[in-house]
């Protein structure tokens, strides 16, 4: 008996098309998963069903002429998932990174999502996810500003001024209705000043380049952080106000006294408890939190100076109402995060029923008929 198999093909403009930039909604779609990822509806890679991901990392040096060499930002990762509730799909996030790109006209990773059928495994969609990805990381603090941020909130700090700090931006302000000042600190000033001039244009609100960290800091009522990897930035405990709420997408540095006296709400305690897992596999647990979000958190519960993360709080459980979030107004409320590929399946899922219901997109063959059964 013949089986015919297609997928759905997705290119950048088509995702557009079908609401990636829909900021509102991606955040509504992110809150979702959210609460399947607390219910515990869903998998991801490794034995403990919350790996990050897998990634093909470059040596140092290399005999073969043609084999890759490492360098800043370059690898391969491969970020699977199954996501349950109403999606009740499978997915991949696959991306290359490498920071030469740009010099390319490219940019610095290169990503797709591929949907499969969870019982046949025939794929259903592969589309473009470099605006996927942004959006549905900008979408996870958009989350958290609904839930986690005071509501009359009127200054947002930006630190770290790149295209995920845009994605953060647009979904943190459909949650905060109040704010009436954008203040852009980058440690390159010609992106803070390209991050003003996008924002006063896309999203209409006061706002300046502000030079000094520390100033930049102690204005803000929420931070949001999404600074390079190669160089995280440190904020000083004693610059963060009460009441401040900060949303973690990127690493930074700080007291230790910061992190043990912030309300430390995590999007997902599994993964976090995964990366520690591996850092402990992988011999040297100091190296490996160096190069992961919430390494300094990390190390700190290691030491005994911050409660367990079994103990801790995703925010999954702040939404369903099993444990609190911000209980005053002075509160410190800091918000962990560090991308988890069901977000990826989860909007890329919603972009796929957009596409069917609006005919966006281009239908191709995998077979008329499987050349072997």
């Amino acid at each position: 008996m013949a089986h015919k198999t297609e997928f759905l093909y997705l290119s950048e403009r088509d995702t557009i098309n079908a609401g990636v930039l829909d900021a509102a909604k991606c955040v509504d779609n992110a809150e979702e998963v959210f609460t399947l990822l607390s219910k515990g509806d869903y998998l991801m890679g490794g034995s403990n069903h919350n790996s990050h991901g897998l990634g093909l990392v470059f040596p140092k040096e290399t005999p073969f002429p043609n084999m890759p060499v490492a360098g800043p930002d370059r690898r391969f990762v491969a970020m699977p998932a199954y996501l349950g509730g109403r999606f009740d799909v499978c997915g991949c996030k696959w991306y290359g990174s490498n920071a030469e790109n740009p010099k390319k006209g490219l940019p610095r990773s290169v990503l797709t999502v591929t949907l499969n059928d969870k019982d046949t495994g025939e794929p259903l969609a592969f589309m473009s996810a470099n605006l996927l990805s942004a959006a549905r990381t900008g979408a996870v603090p958009g989350v958290a500003a609904r839930h986690l941020a005071r509501k009359d909130s009127e200054v947002v700090t930006i630190l770290g001024c790149g295209q995920i700090n845009r994605s953060c931006l647009r979904s943190i302000l459909t949650q905060l209705p109040n704010v009436k000042k954008i203040l852009c600190y980058d440690i390159f000033e010609t992106a803070a000043e390209k991050f003003l001039a996008w924002e006063k244009e896309e999203l209409g609100i006061d706002g300046k380049v502000v030079l000094d960290l520390e100033k930049a800091v102690r204005a803000a009522d929420v931070i949001t952080v999404a600074a390079s990897r190669l160089k995280p930035l440190y904020v000083k405990d004693e610059w963060l106000k009460a009441g401040v709420t900060v949303l973690i997408s990127g690493p930074m540095q700080t007291d230790d006294s910061f992190w043990m006296s912030t309300k430390l709400i995590y999007d997902n305690v599994g993964l976090h408890e995964a990366y520690v897992q591996d850092a402990i596999e992988s011999g040297d647990r100091a190296e490996y939190y160096r190069g992961v979000i919430g390494g300094p958190i990390y190390t700190l519960i290691d030491e005994g100076k911050m409660p367990a993360l079994k103990d801790s709080t995703s925010i999954g459980d702040v939404i369903l109402g099993e444990k609190p979030g911000r209980e005053n107004d002075s509160e410190r409320v800091t918000f962990v995060a560090c991308g988890m590929a069901t977000f990826d399946v989860g909007l890329g899922y919603d972009l796929y029923q957009t596409a069917l219901e609006k005919g966006i997109g281009t239908k191709l063959k995998l077979w008329d008929d499987p050349y072997q059964k």
